[in-house]
């Protein structure tokens, strides 16, 4: 019986990482005339940008404070706030969880300041009794440390939990936490390939609690 959903953020709540990867594209592509197909960018959702940093510096014998660059792209999504809004269906399951009494809880690899700022934007932040962060964790995903904080957080079990993801990294941290995990893929992952131990729908609304 579930007891707990714990959902991933970016992408998965709020589709910013479309937003971002069109960021990343242009300001790559004009700065430092680099091309970044969606595969490469792919590889970091849900987790660290290690992987584009080394993407990038193959691409350009420029040195790139990425730091900075981050901070930039940052600052521009954040113009562009209106367009971030709740993917649709995930206002309705929220609802549908919390009339069955069903705990809420966010999983996710990006810092909190970003989260709980975007999600005052959207107007859910007194939804979930629990958020855990880049900032709770020695590491990210795919490492499964971010659900089992948030689950003991949320007093339950794996087999009482549900995660509900977008991307392969992070499908791989609720699997490897024992949680039952389902993804709805957004523009950047519905290409992805999923392990076959999770269960993919393209809408929230498919999504099963009971």
């Amino acid at each position: 019986m579930i007891k707990a959903i714990i959902f991933d953020f970016d992408g998965t709540l709020v589709d910013t990482e479309t937003l971002w990867y069109k960021m990343y594209k242009d300001v790559l592509l004009e700065k430092y005339e680099v091309h970044l197909p969606l595969e490469e960018f792919a590889k970091v959702i849900g987790t660290t940008d290690e992987a584009l940093y080394s993407y990038v510096h193959s691409q350009t014998k420029t040195t790139i404070d990425f730091t900075e660059l981050e901070m930039e792209i940052k600052s521009k999504i954040m113009e562009q706030k209106d367009q971030l809004v709740l993917r649709e269906g995930a206002a309705d399951l929220i609802k549908k969880a919390k009339s069955m009494n069903l705990k809420i809880g966010i999983a996710s690899s990006s810092p909190r300041k970003w989260i709980e700022d975007i999600l005052e934007h959207v107007k859910i932040r007194d939804s979930f009794s629990v958020i855990k962060t880049k900032d709770d964790v020695s590491e990210v995903k795919p490492n499964p440390e971010l659900y089992l904080k948030a689950m003991e957080e949320l007093e339950v079990l794996p087999h009482e939990t549900l995660a509900i993801e977008d991307s392969a990294n992070g499908s791989i941290a609720a699997i490897e936490a024992g949680i039952k995990t389902v993804i709805v893929p957004n523009e950047v992952t519905k290409f992805l390939t999923f392990d076959k131990r999770v269960s993919v729908y393209q809408h929230f609304s498919d999504i099963q609690l009971s």
